[in-house]
């Protein structure tokens, strides 16, 4: 006979005080995704779910997050046509049946991702790896009625070269070479010569909402990432490449507010027919080499608005 153990979760809190986020963080998982004529794509998700808690109920029941996650990868281990964005939105969607109390529900997934790219010069092949991160939230109106908002993004490792030192770098030059050569001749040399500054390494962060009737490639947020700083970086150089990544990176010196504006502008361009509530973020943030502190700047608004500031 099986003994009736007590569901303390439903019981009256101490203090009857609404939550925001209750959940589970770290569900680590195996997730295969079957392609059509393609390999399929393995990969190792952690899983973030979380859920509100009413203020007359002093749990949730944790133990159906990471039920909810087990179930939904089960049922799209074989979809050919499903994505990391409706996979959280199936778990969203898994879970508001299981709580039924909750009116927000929302999972969170992170996964290395890897991509394959050329070095830039002797063209060899090269595993980069990526983050790449899925959101969907779930909201249940006083009508039991449910929308899901789903997101997809992407996180990586690019170069940046500061353009205020590589401009201090450059003045002391000119002084140094009007010393021994006319104006003519030294703006020459200046026009030809790449100049020093320091490096940072950039770790750029993409977001953007997925409507139900479009599709957001990895490869497309990652391209505009890395092309938003001074130079993408390479696992796999050779000197003729590191030259060129290095000469490359300090002929588009950015500081770090320029990489999330060239994040804004080419995201913008690239999905110019998705609804004006379209919700993006765009983060980046430098790793200074001749600072302790870090450099950070994002940007986080809708399509519409971002439309608005720049005049389309």
């Amino acid at each position: 006979m099986a003994v009736c153990l007590p569901d303390t979760q439903d019981d009256a809190p101490n203090i009857p005080i609404k939550l925001t986020r209750v959940g589970v963080t770290g569900v680590k998982k195996l997730l295969q995704l079957e392609r059509t004529n393609k390999r399929p794509i393995i990969l190792l998700p952690t899983f973030d779910a979380f859920v509100d808690l009413p203020s007359n109920q002093k749990g949730v029941h944790m133990s159906r997050n990471p039920e909810a996650i087990s179930e939904v990868l089960e049922d799209v281990a074989k979809d050919s046509t499903v994505d990391v964005e409706s996979l959280c939105a199936k778990i969203v969607e898994k879970m508001m049946i299981k709580h039924e109390y909750a009116k927000r529900v929302e999972i969170s997934m992170t996964t290395d991702f890897m991509f394959m790219k050329e070095s830039p010069v002797t063209k060899n092949k090269t595993q980069e790896m990526a983050q790449l991160k899925a959101k969907a939230v779930g909201y249940r109106d006083e009508n039991d009625n449910i929308e899901i908002r789903k997101s997809v993004g992407a996180e990586l490792i690019g170069m940046t070269v500061c353009p205020c030192a590589q401009e201090s770098v450059k003045e002391s030059d000119k002084n140094k070479l009007l010393e021994f050569l006319d104006e003519e001749t030294t703006q020459k040399v200046l026009d030809t010569v790449t100049f020093a500054s320091h490096n940072q390494r950039g770790i750029g962060t993409l977001l953007i909402e997925v409507p139900e009737d479009k599709k957001v490639k990895a490869e497309d947020l990652i391209e505009i990432i890395e092309s938003s700083m001074s130079s993408p970086v390479c696992e796999l150089l050779k000197r003729p490449d590191e030259n060129a990544t290095v000469m490359n990176a300090h002929q588009k010196p950015v500081f770090v507010e320029d990489c999330v504006r060239n994040m804004m502008e080419k995201i913008v361009n690239k999905y110019a027919d998705f609804p004006d509530d379209t919700l993006i973020t765009a983060r980046q943030e430098n790793q200074e080499s001749i600072h302790r502190h870090n450099a950070f700047a994002e940007k986080v608004t809708t399509l519409g608005e971002l439309k608005e500031e720049l005049n389309i």
